[in-house]
């Protein structure tokens, strides 16, 4: 009897940002794969599951594992920080599953960065927006620098992820300079860091400033269109409602 292959968006990874659905899977399976950051946030909760981690760098491991489990009969959820199709396992399962026809997959959606970390600051995407990973692991940075050239030139707001680490420490300054060659620098601009966990700190802020910023890979950054501005310390992206 084959088993079920869930892929579980579980949100920024506090409970209360995990849909129904999501639990529902959690619940449901007798083994849990992940990213060992994302496992170690759900340890507790789920200490009774058998648990299957690796480190960065170890996803096509860790989703042939869980296609294999799965197809030996074991109810199988592997968790991705955020939503499974928003820099998630999603894509990469199905990729895989050719070699596992028999696998029943399911999709489970969950709330990705770009909406738990807008609600923190406002409603810095209220309007047309488009999100952007800095990571160069799998993106070259040509091909980064002509989406946000893009992005900038569409007026669109922008959400950055992965905005700068220890191996790539210029590349938040680098975007954010790219974006104010078409907006200028006095863009409204803000940033979480932690979202939904005890750590979480924000600012609202301005692109020039945000340039100089020394943030990590915990952090998603927002940067606003030509319609956000900033009230009672809030992004906000309208969409002309005709108010006064």
């Amino acid at each position: 009897m084959k088993g079920e292959l869930y892929v579980v968006g579980i949100g920024p990874g506090d409970e209360g940002y995990m849909t129904r659905d999501a639990g529902a899977a959690l619940d449901k399976a007798e083994l849990i794969v992940g990213y060992s950051l994302y496992v170690n946030l759900l340890c507790e909760q789920y200490k009774s599951k058998s648990i299957y981690s690796t480190g960065m760098g170890g996803e096509a491991d860790r989703c042939r594992y869980a296609l294999q489990q799965a197809a030996s009969g074991i109810n199988t959820a592997v968790i991705c920080s955020g939503d499974a199709g928003v820099y998630g396992m999603a894509s990469l399962i199905l990729d895989l599953s050719k070699e596992y026809e028999e696998v029943d997959i399911n999709i489970i959606p969950g709330i990705t960065a770009a909406l738990s970390g807008a609600a923190k600051l406002g409603a810095p995407i209220g309007n047309d927006f488009a999100v952007i990973s800095l990571s160069t692991v799998l993106t070259p940075w040509e091909r980064i620098e002509k989406r946000l050239k893009c992005a900038a030139e569409g007026d669109f707001a922008i959400v950055l992820y992965n905005p700068m680490s220890h191996h790539r420490p210029d590349t938040l300054k680098a975007a954010c300079d790219i974006i104010s060659g078409h907006t200028g620098c006095d863009r409204a601009a803000g940033y979480v860091r932690n979202i939904g966990r005890d750590e979480e700190s924000t600012e609202v802020t301005t692109l020039g400033k945000l340039a100089d910023m020394k943030l990590d890979m915990f952090t998603t950054v927002f940067i606003g269109s030509s319609d956000t501005g900033i009230c009672n310390g809030k992004m906000i992206t309208g969409r002309k409602y005709g108010i006064e």
